[in-house]
């Protein structure tokens, strides 16, 4: 069992599989960020992010979400989802969706039921301007595979004011008809993504803005739920916050992450990280490492800003862009 200093039990973990994304979202990949990323001897295998998964299994994760960047870019994608479907946790991914079609046959057979799409538009034009790549048909016919196939879908829509806010009826309209899963998420701060609190569109102004046309039901939570869900009596779908910035949630964590180079990240938000891909390929053990990282967790936000509550200066902001934390 892997427990933080502040008794939090961790047993998800979130593996990046590479750094590269065919999509050009700025708050996730800015514009600046050097091109080339990591040199290839450096990214993890497919063996040894088999072997670093299997270290965490062996001390109680129980959940493995795949992330990038883009996942579905490695080559070796399919390779990775067979490996890991041989381990007794769930497996999900989170993806842009533009590659869904290719991969069904593999996702099928992993096992993997669970889905994160990111989709900050549902208009075309505008779903260009945000990603930079004229790929809004492709994603949106994707969801609808996935829907088709029974898998459980859940769309990300990182809402920023001024730029999609005015969506937000749009995305749970399509929850009538289509059993999706919409989470808005509130914009947060990386390296990078020109963050502001004035762009951060807050749980409780997105549920206001909800309330003007549907009668929203909060429902049932769990412990290490990140977000808020609600219902709309007679809708197939639901939709949820992810509220990040105005009310954190993080007393009930058990996540922890593994970047594309193989360091280790307790928070989304911690300046510190811990490589656990040197010593692995000194064939050196690991565990005692994931558990020195994780006993050095910080009670909230990685230490570093409390929010919306205190004076958060984003430049101030130890981190990784998000494209190279992992989505």
């Amino acid at each position: 069992m892997l427990k933080d200093r502040f008794e939090r039990i961790h047993d998800y973990l979130r593996i990046s599989l590479t750094d590269r994304c065919n999509l050009r979202c700025s708050y996730c990949m800015p514009y600046d960020l050097p091109r080339g990323f990591y040199a290839h001897s450096v990214k993890m295998t497919a063996a040894e992010v088999e072997h670093i998964a299997a270290a965490f299994v062996g001390q109680g994760v129980k959940k493995i979400r795949l992330t990038g960047g883009e996942p579905l870019l490695r080559k070796d994608a399919g390779e990775i989802l067979e490996r890991l479907s041989a381990y007794p946790v769930e497996l999900a991914l989170t993806t842009n969706g533009v590659f869904i079609d290719e991969y069904l046959t593999r996702l099928q057979k992993s096992g993997l039921r669970s889905i994160n799409v990111s989709l900050d538009s549902l208009r075309r034009e505008r779903f260009f301007s945000i990603t930079g790549r004229d790929a809004f048909d492709r994603v949106f016919g994707n969801i609808r595979l996935l829907l088709n196939e029974k898998f459980h879908v859940k769309v990300n829509v990182v809402v920023i004011r001024g730029e999609n806010d005015d969506e937000l009826l749009d995305f749970v309209r399509w929850t009538k008809e289509a059993p999706v899963h919409i989470r808005f998420i509130e914009f947060m701060p990386f390296s990078g993504n020109a963050w502001d609190s004035s762009k951060v569109v807050t749980h409780r102004q997105i549920l206001d803005a909800l309330a003007s046309e549907f009668h929203c039901e909060r429902t049932e939570t769990h412990a290490n739920d990140t977000a808020k869900p609600y219902r709309i009596s007679g809708h197939a779908g639901t939709f949820a916050v992810i509220s990040t910035m105005s009310e954190p949630f993080c007393s009930g964590c058990n996540r922890m992450r593994i970047t594309t180079d193989g360091k280790m990240k307790n928070c989304l938000f911690s300046r510190d990280e811990t490589d656990l891909l040197t010593p692995l390929r000194r064939g050196e053990d690991i565990v005692p490492l994931i558990r020195e990282c994780l006993e050095a967790k910080k009670e909230k936000l990685g230490g570093q800003f409390e929010g919306l509550t205190g004076s958060t200066v984003a430049s101030e902001i130890i981190n990784r862009s998000m494209v190279q934390i992992g989505g």
